[in-house]
């Protein structure tokens, strides 16, 4: 996998803490950092694959009541006791 150089701005605080959890880990501050955004940009996926699902379940219940009430309306129920 080839890699790129990125560079971005963090606050102070951020990047003690940054350091603080690379020392705890054990592990270099690069590493945590792609594994970080990596999880943020799949949940932020996640989300909007979800958010697309409940729209598209919305929709279809809409469909779904308005095809029951037009078959409702064809039926002939006259001789149902």
């Amino acid at each position: 996998m080839s890699t790129v150089t990125s560079s971005f701005r963090m606050s102070q605080e951020l990047r003690k803490r940054l350091e603080e959890t690379a020392r705890t880990l054990k592990k270099p501050k690069n590493r945590i950092i792609v594994q970080a955004l990596e999880e943020h940009l799949k949940g932020k996926h996640g989300a909007v694959l979800a958010a697309e699902a409940r729209r598209q379940s919305l929709l279809a219940s809409v469909v779904s009541a308005e095809d029951e009430e037009f078959w409702a309306r064809q039926s002939d129920t006259s001789g149902w006791r």
